[in-house]
């Protein structure tokens, strides 16, 4: 089966930049999808960014376009969030995810199978 590692976490002033890293194990479908979903106290998860694995087609919640991007690297069949311009309500514990089949909805949680550990980011003001 998949299985997704998530290394480190990170701590970063406002408007610096943070990127987090996801390495896979196992088969991802071409059909399938990964994805980096958030939870902050108090809020319900949140779909942040997601990439159609066969053809690479990438998804943004409206409050982070611009400042991330989503990308995968093939040959090590790892996924990245390049985090840029953080805001103090970007602090979230941050989840890397795989859908085990086609999502109609990429960027909502409930489309995806497996997931990782999840990592602490922390943004100050």
């Amino acid at each position: 089966q998949v299985q997704l590692v998530e290394p480190g976490g990170g701590s970063v002033q406002a408007g610096g930049s943070l990127r987090l890293s996801c390495a896979a194990s196992g088969d991802i479908c071409r059909q399938c999808s990964m994805g980096w979903l958030r939870q902050a106290p108090g809020k319900g998860r949140e779909g942040v960014a997601a990439i159609r694995i066969g053809g690479g087609t990438t998804y943004y919640a409206d409050s982070v376009k611009v400042r991330f991007t989503i990308s995968r690297d093939n040959a090590k069949n790892t996924l990245y969030l390049q985090m840029n311009s953080l805001k103090p309500e970007d602090t979230a514990m941050y989840s890397c995810a795989a859908s085990g089949d086609w999502v109609t909805l990429a960027l909502s949680a409930y489309g995806y199978r497996y997931w990782g550990q999840g990592i602490q980011v922390t943004v100050s003001s």
